[in-house]
Order: structure tokens, then C-alpha cells, then sequence
């Protein structure tokens, strides 16, 4: 029961549905081209128009399922429908009308910043990309901002920063250095003389070990003096002679060699003569 209801409910909307067009008016086509249209009315209505074209296909557009191809076929159809609403609006400015193109949206990249895309030709805005064909390959490329070069500064640039600033002049003027240098300085001071009392104490202790060699080396030195002195003294166990006994034992011992001198001579003359006296007897 419920099936032929359903069938009857759609039949009867069809019939209806045939109706309706039966009663409107055969749908008017948009001039192929602007200037043939004489009527300022409906040259906005043809612009209106196509403006919902744009709107209903840049939300299309949006869906990045759509496929590569199917992409940049609705980039190029709203390409076209721009084109073609530029024509529109420049024929209601002939025409007397307003000027739309003064706040015409503006062309932004995947940040949403504004881009300037020139137009090869001259002639009306350039050609624009749309919701996901933005990302298409070899066109996120062209969103993408060259990198900034960075402009080498010159020596006069680099003087005209300097002031006195620069060369720590104005750095009392506030009062905040003071009051940060004060506890630093004193803590550096302090710093300081504990290093320089250390520095003394070590000196000191060094001065001292210094004097205590010195004596240990002095008293050795005396000690081996000492003992070169003993060892030069020479004790003499028996009395010596003075000078004029040593002049008497000289003559003596002179004497004595004269003495003995003689007394050889004459032995030897004595036993010649003897070998002569037998020598003449034989």
C-alpha cells in the first residue's frame, strides 16, 4: 500500500513540476558577447549571473578530492567567467552604470596574503588559482615568496647608527647601572682582597721557607768550612829545627861529602901505587 503511495506521490510531482515550466517563460541565453547588449538592467543581471557561476564553482573547487584534472578544468572555467564578468562590467560603465572593478577582490596566496598576478596581455586581471588548485604541482611554487636578499650594509650606513649610545655615554643616565654595578662591585672588591690576602699569606710562607734554607745551607757551609780548617792544621810531634841549626846541619852534611870525597880519591891512588910496586917486582 505504502509502494503505491510513493508512486503515486512522485507521479504527482512530475505532473506538477511539468506544469510549472510550461508556465514560465522560455529561459533567456546570455549574450555571447557584452556589447551587444543595450539595456543597463540587464547587463547587471548578466553579471549577477555570473557571479553565482563563480561563487557555486569556487566552492566546488574547493574539495581537493576531486582529482588533478578535474581541478584545473574548474580553475580554467572560473578563469573564464572572470574574464567574461570583466567584459560585463565594463560594458555598465558604457552603459552609465557603477564601476565594480574598483573593489574587486584581490588575488591571495595559501597564507591568505594578497598577490598581484599581472595579466601577459594588459588587459584585465591575470590568471588566478582557486581553493585546492593552489596546491597543485608547479603552482604552490608560485605562491611560495623568493627568499629575501639581504642588502649588504656600507660603512656609511654602519656610522649613521652610531651615537652616543654607542660609546656607553648615556648608560648612568637612568640609574639602572648604578644600582646593578654597586652590589657587583663590592662583591669584586671583596673578591679581590681575599685573593690579595691568599696571594700574601702564600708569599709569607714562601719568605719563610726561603730563611729557613738559607740557615740550613749557611750552617752547612760552616760546617764544611770547619772542617777544611781542621784538616789544613798540621800537629808536629817531634821539636823543629830554627834557622840556624838548619844552617849547621848544611855545613855538616857538606863537610861529610867533601870528607868522603877525599878520603875515595885517595884510596884509589893508594891501590895504583900498589899495583905498580908489584907489577915491578915480578
Amino acid at each position: 500500500m505504502a509502494r503505491n503511495e510513493e508512486k503515486a506521490q512522485s507521479m504527482l510531482n512530475r505532473f506538477i513540476t511539468m506544469k510549472e515550466e510550461e508556465e514560465k517563460k522560455p529561459k533567456e541565453r546570455r549574450p555571447y558577447l557584452a556589447s551587444e547588449c543595450r539595456d543597463l538592467a540587464e547587463a547587471d543581471k548578466w553579471r549577477q549571473q555570473i557571479m553565482r557561476e563563480i561563487g557555486r564553482k569556487v566552492g566546488e573547487i574547493q574539495n581537493e578530492g576531486l582529482g588533478e584534472h578535474r581541478l584545473r578544468d574548474l580553475n580554467d572555467e572560473i578563469n573564464k567567467l572572470i574574464r567574461e564578468k570583466t567584459h560585463w562590467e565594463r560594458r555598465i560603465v558604457e552603459l552609465g552604470g557603477p564601476n565594480y572593478t574598483r573593489h574587486s577582490a584581490k588575488m591571495t596566496d595559501l597564507d591568505g596574503n594578497i598577490v598581484d598576478v599581472p595579466n601577459p596581455g594588459g588587459r584585465g586581471p591575470g590568471y588566478r588559482y582557486f581553493g585546492a588548485a593552489k596546491k597543485l604541482p608547479g603552482v604552490k611554487e608560485l605562491f611560495e615568496k623568493p627568499p629575501e636578499l639581504r642588502k649588504r650594509r656600507t660603512r656609511y650606513d654602519i656610522y649613521k647608527r652610531i651615537d652616543a649610545s654607542y660609546y656607553g655615554y648615556r648608560d648612568d643616565e637612568d640609574g639602572i647601572l648604578e644600582k646593578l654595578e654597586g652590589p657587583a662591585e663590592e662583591k669584586m672588591r671583596a673578591a679581590a682582597v681575599a685573593d690579595w690576602m691568599e696571594m700574601e699569606e702564600i708569599k709569607k710562607e714562601a719568605r719563610r721557607a726561603f730563611e729557613e734554607e738559607e740557615d740550613v745551607v749557611e750552617e752547612e757551609r760552616k760546617k764544611e768550612l770547619e772542617k777544611e780548617e781542621k784538616e789544613k792544621e798540621f800537629v808536629a810531634h817531634v821539636p823543629l829545627p830554627d834557622e840556624k841549626e838548619i844552617e849547621r846541619m848544611v855545613l855538616e852534611k857538606k863537610k861529610q861529602e867533601l870528607l868522603s870525597k877525599y878520603t875515595s880519591e885517595n884510596l884509589l891512588e893508594e891501590q895504583t901505587e900498589a899495583k905498580a910496586m908489584l907489577n915491578i917486582q915480578r
